[in-house]
């Protein structure tokens, strides 16, 4: 009784179609798990466990209405440039590979992959899986544990999802559909048009061609919407542009960006441009060093573009500062690499503007959740009570001269408005966020009225993503496919 979703390429909208899925299964009563055998992405999250996982995945775990875990993301791939990824191999490091080695593990890696699909689909009857990037990838059909292969291994439905948005949509549906194996293909129930603005009526000649050219089904043809649900990857940053919000918030755009999903709440409340180091401090209220995969490169990156002498100058400004992560250790005065990887002792300059020294030491990394209270220091900070959030880092930061930011975590200068932490999903707590928005907008003399609870609702966000997509979509038809497959013990 499982689906397996395809897409023509990346950022089709898989992962949103799958949460749909989820979410709308749970709400008819049917048990489900979410499923990605292979993620590329350096967003991620932390179960219970303390395993990472793609943050895709627990998304889609939540809407589910169960606990991410592991399994539902077998291999995680975090790209760290140069050719060369991490493997996060079931929740854990396992070692950094150049792409032409990483191929060289693929029957295992396809073992490991297909084992946790059945203990899924074991323990929750119905497991949806997703599949990466675009599944015509014909030079990777003999390699491929996201797409080909495991489709070939799993005999299951499968949907293709297209994005009409970035256009060639019959090309696209079309041509992935002749391209796939036979073994593959014949086990294709049908297709969804995805991100499609405008009157649906008007692509109606539109799905007849498809469905004359392939002998499928267009399921649905799905609007594009506007739903509070965390971005997958990167390329999500480019679908970004600031609203016209009173305040404006400055998120350096690291080249090794990584969990840039912790803002997407403040996008609701003040306009968010993801900038060029160059262009700060401008006319910015708030800038955000956020997290990265490769703090030591990214640092050097600041430096080549002048950027410390700039920061220094927006905090003369006394413009707030908040580095997360990789960005709060950017912050301090030092970072010294003592790790395996390195041939010597090397110690880097930080930007200075907190009082820290950060070390890697060993080839490890911190994975928590963590709950903690705020130190009350400064306007920021005063008012934003207890937090959650979780980490995910290598290094140690310390100081014996700054203030914790938490209890016990992270950094804040005297005044609270320089604040460094590894806590990612800091602005997911109300009161932290609410808290930094008052001081923001009565700085500039703009009343604040507090913040909208349903912003901070994932249950209403699913809920929401899920009637869109009944509404446009033949959930019914969707859930046949199911049924058939179970009846048919595949």
């Amino acid at each position: 009784m499982s689906l397996m979703i395809l897409g023509t390429s990346s950022h089709a909208g898989k992962s949103t179609v799958v949460a749909a899925i989820c979410r709308s299964l749970k709400n008819s009563g049917i048990v489900n798990s979410p499923f990605k055998s292979q993620n590329m992405s350096l967003n991620s999250y932390i179960t219970k466990d303390g395993d990472e996982i793609g943050i895709a995945q627990a998304m889609q775990a939540f809407a589910a209405g169960i606990e991410p875990q592991k399994e539902m993301n077998p291999v995680l791939l975090k790209p760290k440039g140069n050719k060369s990824s991490q493997i996060v191999l079931l929740g854990k490091p396992f070692r950094d590979v150049y792409i032409g080695d990483y191929y060289k593990e693929f029957e295992e890696l396809l073992k490991i992959s297909l084992d946790s699909f059945y203990s899924l689909e074991k323990k929750y009857g119905t497991v949806i899986v997703e599949g990466a990037g675009g599944a015509a990838e014909i030079n990777l059909y003999k390699r491929d544990i996201a797409n080909i292969q495991l489709a070939k291994k799993l005999q299951i439905p499968v949907i293709i999802v297209g994005d009409i948005e970035r256009g060639g949509i019959f090309a696209q549906i079309i041509g992935t559909y002749n391209l796939l194996p036979a073994d593959v293909a014949v086990n294709v129930a049908g297709f969804i048009i995805n991100k499609f603005r405008g009157d649906p009526e008007l692509f109606r000649e539109g799905v007849h061609e498809i469905e004359k050219r392939t002998g499928k089904p267009v399921i649905g043809v799905i609007p594009y919407a506007d739903i509070n649900i965390p971005s997958e990857d990167s390329l999500s940053i480019q679908d970004k542009g600031a609203k016209d919000r009173p305040v404006k918030t400055a998120i350096i755009k690291l080249p090794r960006i990584s969990n840039f999903s912790d803002f997407e709440i403040l996008e609701n409340y003040s306009a968010v441009e993801y900038v060029h180091p160059e262009k700060i401090p401008g006319d910015y209220d708030l800038i955000i060093i956020p997290g990265t995969k490769n703090t030591t490169e990214d640092l050097k990156y600041l430096r080549e573009n002048d950027f410390f002498e700039k920061l220094r100058e927006a905090r003369g400004k006394k413009i707030p500062i908040i580095g997360i992560c990789g960005g709060y250790q950017m912050l301090g005065r030092t970072i010294t690499d003592m790790s395996v990887e390195s041939d010597s002792d090397d110690t880097y300059e930080g930007i200075g503007i907190l009082n820290t020294q950060t070390s890697f030491e060993r080839y490890s990394k911190t994975t928590a959740q963590v709950t903690r209270m705020s130190n009350p220091v400064g306007p920021i900070l005063s008012s934003a009570g207890e937090v959650t959030g979780y980490e995910i880092h290598m290094g140690m930061t310390s100081s014996e001269e700054v203030l914790n930011a938490f209890e016990s975590e992270g950094a804040v200068s005297d005044d609270g408005l320089v604040i460094g932490t590894y806590m990612h999903g800091l602005f997911s707590n109300k009161k932290f966020t609410e808290s930094l928005l008052k001081y923001l907008y009565e700085k500039k003399g703009i009343p604040f009225s507090g913040i909208d609870e349903s912003h901070f609702s994932l249950e209403k966000s699913f809920n929401d993503l899920a009637d869109h997509f009944e509404k446009n979509a033949d959930f019914e038809f969707i859930k046949n496919i199911a049924h058939i497959n179970q009846k048919s013990g595949k």
